[in-house]
């Protein structure tokens, strides 16, 4: 349940607000009606600059900081880059986290990601589960960068009593995702492959991996109302998954976005290729007790209305390049 009282007044920071859940956070924060709204570029601010960051708190003087921010891409993007991933996320978070606290800001919200648990999770995955064990290889830099953080708000919390929050998305998809190969996940990865194919009247597609791994998806605006409530209601120290509690094989994607784009030919796995996280499905019971969120968008719906979207801006959604 939505807290109105929370918002009205409130000068608000959302770094990483042109990115993909940070546009949708964005939308809500124009329907809660905050005082001001503060969307800085990484043009106008480097986020890895501790001086930059400090002249963007200076100028934001911020009630609520949303940190979205981040440097993401799929598992090809992520063999590739591992090293710009791990240091960018890792300085990003590190000195957003510290203004906040030496500012004293009221309320501070990290948004982590799934990809620092362990790379052999018990399925769902309870967050008492994530320093079990070392991340999957193609996503511990990028998860255990964006993982630090939960370490510094916990320990600065401890030490300081900062106000900060950490929330852990699964995975991602919707209208505005990214498209362009080098840096989509799987859900816009695949679509991008069965448009083409489709298009170009080839009877096959590749697929990379063996189709056996899982994941669990959310939609983009469940998730960006899950970071909304969590801010208004949530002011613990624990990490909090935001899944949407239904875990899908990538072998059984597949042929529902074949069907669902209208693609009839053959699927080709490549196997040489890797799979990443064996399974991925979370726990959500901590954020339904704490906040009150569930997803409400089922995947069909959601897949049908991504589809929508990217049909209709093709040359936008597969530009993008970060």
């Amino acid at each position: 349940m939505t807290e109105a009282g929370f918002w009205p007044s409130k000068r608000v920071l959302v770094t990483g607000a042109g990115g993909f859940l940070g546009r949708a956070v964005s939308d809500r924060l124009e329907q809660r009606r905050p005082d001001v709204v503060s969307t800085p570029t990484s043009a106008d601010f480097d986020l890895r600059d501790p001086q930059q960051v400090d002249a963007l708190f200076e100028q934001a003087e911020p009630d609520v900081v949303i940190h979205l921010a981040a440097r993401v891409g799929g598992i090809g993007y992520n063999r590739e880059h591992p090293a710009e991933l791990y240091l960018d996320n890792l300085l990003m978070g590190t000195y957003v986290l510290d203004a906040a606290r030496r500012r004293r800001t009221p309320k501070t919200v990290i948004v982590g990601t799934i990809c620092s648990y362990p790379k052999f999770t018990p399925v769902p995955f309870s967050e008492d589960s994530l320093w079990q064990g070392y991340p999957e290889e193609t996503n511990a830099p990028y998860g255990i960068a964006k993982l630090a953080q939960l370490a510094q708000l916990q320990a600065n919390r401890a030490q300081y009593g900062q106000n900060a929050i950490y929330l852990m998305p699964t995975n991602l998809y919707g209208p505005g995702d990214k498209f362009h190969p080098a840096v989509s996940h799987v859900i816009p990865a695949l679509m991008k492959t069965i448009v083409d194919a489709k298009e170009s009247g080839v009877d096959h597609i590749v697929v990379w991996g063996t189709g056996a791994a899982s994941r669990e998806f959310l939609y983009v605006d469940d998730a960006a109302e899950g970071v909304m409530l969590a801010a208004e209601q949530y002011d613990g120290p624990d990490p909090v998954n935001l899944g949407s509690n239904s875990e899908l094989f990538i072998r059984d994607l597949v042929p529902m976005l074949c069907e669902l784009l209208g693609f009839e030919g053959e699927v080709r796995w490549d196997t040489t290729k890797p799979d990443g996280q064996p399974r991925r499905a979370v726990d959500g019971d901590r954020a339904e007790k704490l906040f009150g969120f569930t997803a409400s968008t089922s995947l069909d719906d959601g897949l049908r209305h991504t589809i929508d979207w990217y049909l209709s801006h093709r040359d936008e959604a597969e530009a993008r390049h970060n």
